[in-house]
């Protein structure tokens, strides 16, 4: 039983630090600092993002997306909603949604989105390589 349990608890670990991985994201957005977003982010990491209507694959091109969407969407904030979470042995893929928060002319506003993180583990670090976030498509009349 107790080697059961043991393994059990093993398996539930990457899962664990992928979705903290995650949760980092969400804090470092929440903070509007570029480069401590852009740690969380593998060297050669590919962002589609919310915003963009073209992929950002390399590091300026993801710095700009961010410097941006700071400045567009003033007090930017994140809240996660449901996350599958599946590990493959060094990789992993975070699938859900999140809602965006931001205040434009003093207005609260939302933006409801969904998204794929893939991530690579480097060394003790989940580092996200793709990332694909788009608006939450309205419900079909």
């Amino acid at each position: 039983m107790v080697l059961l349990s043991f393994g059990s608890s093993a398996l539930v670990e990457p899962k664990t630090e992928v979705a903290a991985a995650a949760s980092a994201w969400g804090q470092a957005i929440g903070g509007g600092d570029t480069e401590k977003v852009l740690t969380l982010y593998a060297d050669d990491a590919v962002l589609w993002g919310t915003l963009s209507p073209t992929v950002r694959s390399d590091r300026a091109a993801l710095q700009d997306y961010f410097v941006n969407a700071f400045k567009v969407l003033p007090g930017l904030k994140v809240a996660f909603g449901d996350q599958l979470v599946r590990v493959y042995g060094n990789a992993a893929i975070n699938t859900g949604y999140y809602t965006f928060s931001y205040v434009r002319d003093g207005e609260a506003k939302t933006l409801p989105a969904r998204y794929s993180f893939t991530y690579v583990k480097n060394g003790e670090r989940w580092l996200i390589v793709d990332h694909h976030s788009s608006a939450m498509p309205s419900t079909p009349k």
